[in-house]
Order: C-alpha cells, then structure tokens, then sequence
C-alpha cells in the first residue's frame, strides 16, 4: 500500500508535467577550444567541429572559437574539418559535470584528399576552469579500483579525513543524485536515498569552496550522476561470496573459514534501447546478505534471570537458557535498486525519468549485549526517489534543466513492530549487575520516522559569447518530518502499581518525556545567479546565492516556563510565537590564471551557510522538563544557518605528459555552529535548549598527484590538517555543565582532527585483466588522556581530545578475469581482499591506555566484579574497538 500511494502520488507530478516537456540531460558539462592553421596559426572560421556518434557540433566564429554547451558526462571523439585541410580527430575527451573541457585543432593543409590525423587526449584531466578544488571520479575509475560504492570514492579524495571534509562536522556536506539533494533533512547527516556504485557515471567531489549553484552545506559537496541507456542493449549479471579469513580470531570469535556464504553480493544490470535513438532505459540492481565480523555467545536468552549483587558468591545463581551458539551481531541485509528512462523527443528536447529504491534492516554490534545477543532492537529503512528532469536547448547557447523530484524514505529502529506486542516481557529481567555484561531483558525504544520531500529546481544556463556564461536558478524544497520516537512502558507500572510485578506493554503519547511525537512541513529555498567568465588564460566565476529556511513551527516565549507549569504569583506565563524565517545571502569568487600551457594558479573565496538539522529545530516537542537536571534537551525552532568563511589557493602543474600535480592550502572561520545552552526554569530545574554558540577553524594543505601511462595508473594523495574548535559535537558544552566541570575556555583539537592522511590507487589494466591495490595511512585521530588517580597527571586539568590514537593503515586489492564466450559475451571472474594485511587498526581506545582492547583495571573496579562466566578483562575487549579484518570476496559474472 505504501509503495502504491507513493507512485499514484507521483504520477500526478508525471502528468502535470508532461504536456510542458522538453529535453533531459540531468547534469553537462561543456567543450571548447579553436580550430587553427598548423601552419600559420591563423582561426579557420566557419570549420566544423562534431562529437563522433552525436548530434552535437559547432562552427568556430571568425576567430576560430567554438563552444558545445550541454553536454552529459562522458569520453567522448571530437572531430574538426574544415575544406582543403586534413581532418583531425580527438579521442578520448573526457567531460565532467559543470566543467569546460578544452579541446583545440591545428589544422594542416591536405595533400591526400580524405586524410584523417587522429591524436589521443591527455589521460589528465585538464584544470583551465578549475577555480576550487574538484575531482571529479569516473566511472572506468571506479570499476577498475577496489572500491564498491560511492562512498569509498569519496573517501579516497585529499581532503575527506574519515567522512569529515577540511574539518568540518560531519553533517555538513550535501549530497545529490543527478542534481536534486537527497541529504538526510532530519539529522543533515548521510544520505536519505543512495545508488550503487555501478549506477554512477561520474561522481563530482568538491571540497570548500563551491559555486552559488550549490549550497545548503559548508564543507563540501557530492553529486552522483547515474548512468543511462543508449542504442546498444548491455548487460550483467554477478555472485560474489566472501568471508573474513583473519589471524586475529581470539578477538573476532566465531568466524569459520569454510563459511563462504558470510558475505553475499547479488548484482544485475541492463540498459539498452526501446526505441531506438528515441527511447532508451537503464536498470541497476544490487542485493547484500552480510553477517559482520562480530559474533555473540548465547548464553542467556532475553528472559533470563541471574543473580550476582551481593559480594558472597554463594547466593549468586545465572540461568542460562541459551544454546551457547555463535549469534552475527552487526548484520545487515540491503537491496538498492536504480531505474532511468530517457526519451528524446527530439535533437533539442529530452526527458529523463529517474527512480531509486533502497531497502535495509540490521543491528550493530553491542559489546553489553554480547552473551544475549537476542531481544535487541533492529533498525530498518526503505527509500523511495522518483525524478523527472526536462532539459530544453533553446538555442546552441541556450538551455535550461527543469527537475521535481518526490522521496518517500522511512527509518525505524524497534524489537516488534507492535509497540504493544504481548511478547515484550518484564522489564526485571533487564539486569546486567555484577559481570557488566546483559543476562537477560529487551530493548524499549521504539522509533519510527517518516521523511517526505519535494522539490522542485529550474537551472538556465546562457552562453552570451564565448566569454561569459551566465547560470542562474530557483531551488524550492517542502519537507514533511512525521515522526514517532516511543519507550514501551508497563502499564502497571504507571497506572496500577499495587500489580507492578505484572507486565502489559503501552506507549504513552506526546504528553509525556517518554514519547517525542510530532509532524511538521518545513521549507528551504534558494536562487542564484553566476558568471563564468573565460579568457585564453584567466577564468573567473563570481556569483551571489539566497538562501532561506522556515521550521513552520512556534516556540515559547518563555524559555524559564516552555509550558505554563509553574504557577504562582508574578510567575511569566509563556505564549507560543511562529518561529521566524532565516535568510542569507552569500558571495561566492574564484579565479584560475593559467601560467603558460601546462600550469595553473587559482583563488577562491566565499561565504557558506547551512541549516542546522530539523532534529535540533523540533525535538522535545511537548516541550517537558524532566525533574532530573541535565536530563532534557530542547530542540530550538529559532535557531540561525550555521556559516563557514574559507579561502582557498591552489596549483596545479602538469609536470610531464599525462601527468599531474595539484596543491592546495585553505583556512576555513566556522561561525554560528551548533551548540547548547543551559536554561534554568522558574522552579530551579535545569535542561539543554539548542542554540548557535560554537565556533572552530580548520586549515590544511592537499596535495594530489595523477599519473596515467598506457596501461598503468597511479593516484596518491596527502592530507594535512589542523582542526580548531571549542566542542566536537553541540552537546560538549552542555554536558560539561551537567558534570560539574567548566566549559572549555579555548580552542581545542577536534576529535576528527587527523594531522596527516595519505592514500595511494595503483593499478594495470588490460582487455583481458586487471589487478589494482588501494592503501591509506592515517596517523591518528586525538583521544581523551584519563590518568590513573596515582599518576601526578590526576590532579591537573586537562581538556578533552589532549593525546592522539595509534595510526593506521590498511591496504585493499582488486582483479578481475575475462573469458570471452560466443554471441559477443564474456565471463568474468572477480577477486577482492579487504585488509590484505589484516591489521589491527585501532579506532577506538581507552583513556587510561591510549591503546584498544587493553585497559588498566582498578581495584575497585575489580573488587565490583561478581561473574560466574566472565572476567573482568572480557568487559574492556571490546572487538568493535578494532577496524574490519581481512575479507576476501570471490565471484563470477556474465556480461554482453
């Protein structure tokens, strides 16, 4: 029913819109260049200049310029002809989104009529226009690498430390698809709608500094562009089954090297045309059955009972039910599926129809729970994208892109579906006393949320002459939040307590600190206007972007009494006032000036804002104040954009043929940034309400080296980073306060903050093979120092994040094999090893050791321990501390 009220939904978007219809390209980019005489190196005008196998084409003007605007993303064939001259064709032109790609001709006189000379593009990418730091991933990078979504890729790009662009938080970049954001709107963190890896064509990474078209993030941007359909009907089908095959098994326990079904990879892929050069479609389809590296012991089964809290081990007593089994405890099981069909109503006109599903559910891993690893809650998600995107070329230096766009996406984490279901058992049995470890009892939470978003976005892209080029556009985006965040209560509890030993699970509503339930239809809209202008050796982009949010919501007007409680005698009552609009207006500049034929030097600089996430604008909706301090926390409905002011200076530099280097230094001010502030009522109880009052700073230097000759491919990158703030997260503060210590009086190392980070692609591909290897080095994330109370440390006031972890490294590999088989197929066997080493990569550690798995034990906390089946070691080897083991996937797959 869900799904069916989804597409009539959209359907009644696809109707209305189809009468206006016009062209489709979701994403282009743009070719230009001269055409010359080799000779004397006078313009040809009017020579011809064509995309091989398209429609698109140009004639120079008199002074032999050309431009072809609108292009998709792609490698492509140029060809230039002029009368009495050899032809010349380019092979292997490469163009990106929102990029020029320049292509120039010199032309010689024809002394054999019908003589074509035929010359390869650079393998590096050119950077003429470049004015910030983009990289932009293909396709053919990505199925050559030993990475499987698109999230590695971007992870292997300068700069992206750990998810955290140039140091920011790590919800502040957006993500699009084709365009259209689909950033989580509820918590601003990942993705509400995802698409595989294989589903992409390019994927676009900017770091800092971006163009007014884009917005709504301060760190960075992502924009995935899938693939479609041509006139040639492709496809495949895979099975990949891996395990971990470790050293390491005393910390992984329970991994058998003959499971090879431990991890599972379905793929499925088909495109090809329906009518041909009219109609064509594109299905990618992906399934995983994966089990984790982490198991459990069930010992204890959720109703259980045991017995340890008393010191006098002869009353002690544990039944344990369990069978004694391995249990996976951070599986997950996902199926992702994209679907793009493209018409072309004519040369001029396009239509694209975009739609993507993702399905998930599993748990992590809960080193508490891990001799019951049964009766925890499992979260689940389904995703829903449906997409029109209109592209009309108006003229040949004239287009726009209109796109709309529906997401339907549900998240939920619970233990049954039924809030109330007659399974749920006491909550007596949630103990876990004496050992630190669960012997019986369930999850209560219950939390579901539904997210719904629309948008609707027109970009106009005009190239007035071969200089300027001006894009200007309207983004409008209405969110629906619906959520319903419970805590399954017994009803005996609160209603009858004579009968408390008695069990009937309820939920109560949004009248009580136990439930945060509520729906509310915020909205997001921006404009922009840009100017790139192109010159033989500078280009500039400048442009101005509006951006406006409204929570549509109230807020009290008296934090001291949110809900009118607190009575008495010159007592302010509280009046609910609609929250107001925010707006900002942002500049945006950048410069690229081209030092001779093979270097460039550029500049950036702009102002960023960013919404903070719904979450913080709504949650605690009724607005209660727990009688225990510190225990609330409000969501602010009148909270401000966050902002971000960078600078940015790059080089990059081709030092030989094919290959490239490119430095970059940046400094980010990060003003506005999400935080908390203490509110004491009118009756002295004190709770967090959410406002702006953090600041940080983040400064670096980036470096990237390409290198691509005939076969062989080598990709590295160095990050160096120096992250500033006063808090990791908006609760730091908040929470200091709560823990009787002062709020942190200077600037501070971010706990992402990673000195140096370094990654390396290598590779060799052939018709037949290919092998590649990915390694990454980091040299360690800070960590809190905790000196034992002996130490002369104990007595000194050090702030958080004062130490720094153990590096890390690892190194990934990938090949692949083809058979050629008849009728134009072909088998193809894959290999992929995570982790060749198997290393034990620390990322997460004690502060009294620095070190995982390891802590120094107390006496006391010695004395405290009472178990039957454990030691007090057991509760600090915590595998989860350590990153994944070696895991090798093998499969085979047929292709046409």
């Amino acid at each position: 029913m869900k799904s069916l009220k989804f597409f009539s939904s959209f359907l009644i978007i696809v109707i209305f819109l189809l009468p206006g219809a016009s062209n489709l390209f979701a994403q282009s980019g743009k070719i230009s260049g001269k055409v010359l005489d080799a000779d004397t190196g006078e313009p040809l005008p009017g020579a011809n200049v064509m995309i091989v196998g398209t429609n698109y084409g140009a004639a120079t003007s008199l002074d032999g310029d050309y431009y072809i605007i609108n292009v998709p993303p792609g490698t492509y064939d140029i060809r230039a002809q002029f009368i009495g001259y050899d032809a010349m064709m380019v092979k292997g032109v490469k163009v990106n989104v929102n990029r020029t790609t320049d292509v120039s001709f010199r032309l010689k006189a024809a002394v054999i009529e019908g003589q074509e000379v035929v010359i390869e593009a650079s393998k590096v990418s050119q950077k003429k226009d470049q004015t910030s730091s983009i990289r932009n991933v293909s396709s053919e990078t990505m199925d050559i690498l030993p990475i499987e979504s698109v999230s590695s890729a971007v992870n292997l790009q300068a700069g992206v430390v750990n998810g955290h662009f140039r140091g920011g938080r790590f919800n502040e970049v957006n993500y699009m698809i084709d365009g259209m954001q689909v950033t989580n709107a509820y918590s601003s963190s990942g993705q509400s709608v995802s698409v595989e890896a294989d589903a992409v064509e390019e994927v676009e990474v900017i770091k800092g500094t971006f163009n007014a078209e884009y917005g709504r993030a301060m760190s960075g941007i992502v924009n995935a562009v899938t693939k479609s359909g041509g006139n040639e009907f492709h496809g495949s089908g895979s099975a990949l089954l891996g395990n971990y095959l470790t050293m390491h098994d005393d910390i992984f326990i329970g991994l058998k090297p003959s499971e090879i079904t431990r991890r599972q990879d379905y793929k499925f892929q088909l495109s090809g045309p329906l009518y041909r050069d009219k109609l064509s479609f594109f299905v990618d389809f992906r399934h995983q059955n994966n089990k984790g590296q982490h198991n459990g012991i069930r010992l204890f089964l959720p109703d259980d009972q045991s017995y340890f809290n008393t010191a006098d081990s002869t009353q002690w007593y544990s039944q344990r039910s369990g069978d004694s089994s391995y249990v996976p405890m951070n599986w997950w099981i996902s199926t992702n599926m994209t679907s793009k069909l493209t018409w072309k109503v004519s040369r001029d006109l396009k239509i694209q129809g975009l739609y993507i599903y993702n399905s998930g559910e599993g748990q992590g891993y809960s080193h508490y729970n891990k001799y019951k690893p049964d009766g925890r809650s499992t979260g689940y998600n389904t995703s829903q994208m449906a997409a029109i995107t209109v592209n009309h070329m108006l003229s040949r230096s004239l287009f726009y892109e209109a796109k709309l766009k529906y997401t339907d996406t549900w998240n939920a984490s619970y233990l049954f579906e039924n809030p109330e279901d007659p399974r749920y058992i006491h909550d007596k049995y949630n103990d876990g006393t004496g050992p630190g470890f669960a012997f019986g009892g369930q999850d209560r939470n219950h939390n579901n949320r539904n997210t719904y978003e629309l948008q609707g976005k027109v970009d106009l892209t005009w190239q007035i002459n071969k200089n300027h080029s001006i894009k200007t556009g309207v983004d409008y985006i209405r969110s629906v939040l619906d959520v319903r965040n419970m805590r399954v209560r017994n009803w005996y509890e609160l209603y009858d307590r004579a009968n408390i030993d008695k069990y009937r699970p309820v939920v109560l509503g949004d009248s009580s600190q136990s439930s945060d339930i509520y729906r509310k239809t915020p909205i997001d809209f921006a404009a922009y206007i840009q100017d790139k202008m192109e010159f033989d050796e500078m280009v500039i982009n400048f442009g101005v972007r509006y951006d406006y949010f409204n929570p549509e919501t109230t807020y009290p007007s008296d934090r001291r009494n949110p809900v009118n409680l607190i009575q008495g005698e010159g007592v302010p009552q509280t009046e609910y006032i609609p929250a107001d609009p925010k707006s900002q207006v942002s500049p945006r500049l950048g410069l690229s000036y081209q030092l001779g034929r093979a270097a460039l030097l550029r500049f950036s600089y702009g102002h960023f804002f960013q919404r903070p996430p719904y979450q913080n604008f709504y949650q605690n909706n009724s607005l209660l104040v727990s009688t225990s301090n510190f225990g609330t926390q409000q969501g602010n409905p009148q909270l401000r954009a966050q902002k971000t002011v960078q600078y940015e200076i790059g080089l990059w530099q081709e030092l030989m043929k094919d290959m490239g280097l490119e430095v970059s230094l940046f400094y980010r001010d990060i003003y506005d940034l999400l935080s908390m502030e203490v509110i004491y009522t009118y009756n002295a109880q004190i709770y967090g309400l959410f406002t702006n009052l953090d600041y940080g700073n983040a400064k670096g230097l980036e470096v990237t080296y390409d290198w691509a000759f005939n076969r062989f491919y080598v990709n590295a990158n160095y990050t160096l980073q120096y992250t500033r703030g006063n808090a990791d997260n908006p609760t730091t503060t908040f929470s200091r306060i709560g823990g009787n210590m002062d709020p942190i009086p200077r600037l501070i190392p971010m706990s992402w903050d990673q000195r140096h980070t370094f990654n390396a692609s290598v590779g060799y591909t052939t018709d037949v093979w290919s092998l590649s290897a990915t390694g990454r080095y980091g040299s360690g994330t800070p960590y809190t120092l905790s000196p034992l109370p002996e130490s002369m440390l104990s007595g000194v006031l050090l702030y958080p994040n004062n130490a720094k972890k153990p590096q890390t490294y690892s190194i990934d590999l990938y090949g692949y094999y083809k058979v050629p088989l008849s009728s134009g197929m072909l088998m193809k066997f894959e290999l992929y090893i995570y982790n060749l080493l198997d290393t034990l990569n620390e990322y997460g550690v004690y502060g009294r050791t620095g070190r995982a798995y390891t802590n120094i034990v107390l006496d006391s906390e010695r004395e405290n321990h009472r178990s039957d089946f454990n030691t007090i070691e057991d509760r600090f080897q915590n595998p989860a501390m350590y990153g994944a083991p070696r895991m090798i996937k093998f499969g085979v797959g047929f292709y046409f």
